[in-house]
């Protein structure tokens, strides 16, 4: 059967932890209840303040407060959970300058709560916008990822992203190459940028791909500076919009067909028709930084 029920998760996480597994919880059990077989949480739903994630990310190495969630939860509701972003501790290194940084991390379980994969974002948001926070350096508590992942499901072929990865279409061409059929991206884009480009990005993705997106974002005021966009969007490889959210925490679920994607990958045939190969992912540990 090619047809499953998504859940793109949205949530207004804050700094209590606790709080914010506990929403989160309410919205999977919510995803579940409405049919849902894989569900997609937002970015940093679990821990939003980058001051705080380190702190986090050794307390899970030490009681994995947020995979056994995770892992829990996708077994309790018999769901397919992909954990929007979680703080790790970065791999093994002499380098000082990760001594106080996280790898921001995607996990994949399935509904037997067992991992099936892992993505660690590798665009980092080093920008400034116009809004009451205004400079944003993720690189200075974040160390990036490398590896680009697709993770075979039931449903489909995932291709696993982070928020400001969205913006770099060469890493899709790379998961479209790998054989991905929905695209997920799990987001915490600023009401700036949000407004701006959210939509017309992920519609973008879906179309040049011809893939599923699902964008889970936080949506609503976390601080007296920090707003984000929300609008949880599910979308079809035609670019039609299934669904969309507005602001503060819901759901979105919704019913896509696999067998649909196949048929209008062979009536248009885009990826047979290129014209410029796929250029291979740059190890950034081996290469350097790729430039932004």
């Amino acid at each position: 059967m090619s047809k499953n029920k998504i859940a793109a998760i949205q949530m207004v996480s804050t700094g209590d932890v606790p709080c914010n597994l506990k929403m989160a919880e309410e919205l999977i059990a919510s995803a579940a209840q409405k049919g849902a077989s894989l569900v997609l949480l937002p970015e940093n739903f679990a821990v939003f303040s980058a001051k705080e994630m380190r702190v986090w990310a050794e307390k899970e190495r030490s009681e994995q407060c947020f995979s056994g969630f995770l892992s829990r939860m996708a077994k309790i509701y018999k769901v397919w959970l992909v954990g929007g972003t979680i703080p790790l501790l970065p791999p093994e290194s002499e380098n000082d300058t990760l001594a106080c940084k996280v790898r921001t991390s995607t996990l994949v379980y399935d509904d037997f709560g067992q991992l099936a994969g892992r993505y660690d974002k590798i665009h980092l948001f080093d920008v400034q916008v116009q809004d009451d926070q205004g400079r944003y350096r993720e690189s200075e508590t974040i160390d990036a990822g490398t590896d680009v992942v697709v993770v075979d499901t039931p449903f489909g072929k995932l291709g696993l992203s982070v928020c400001y990865d969205l913006r770099f279409p060469e890493l899709y061409s790379q998961l479209l190459s790998m054989g991905a059929e929905i695209l997920l991206v799990p987001s915490a884009f600023t009401w700036e940028t949000g407004r701006a480009h959210w939509e017309i990005l992920l519609r973008a993705r879906a179309i040049e791909n011809q893939c599923y997106v699902v964008g889970a974002n936080q949506g609503g005021i976390h601080t007296a500076n920090r707003r984000t966009w929300g609008h949880s969007i599910i979308v079809d490889p035609w670019g039609d919009i299934l669904g969309m959210l507005d602001q503060g925490p819901s759901v979105l679920v919704r019913e896509i067909d696999i067998q649909y994607l196949r048929q209008l990958r062979a009536n248009m045939p885009i990826q047979q028709h290129k014209a410029f190969s796929v250029i291979n992912h740059v190890n950034r540990s081996e290469k350097g930084d790729v430039s932004e």
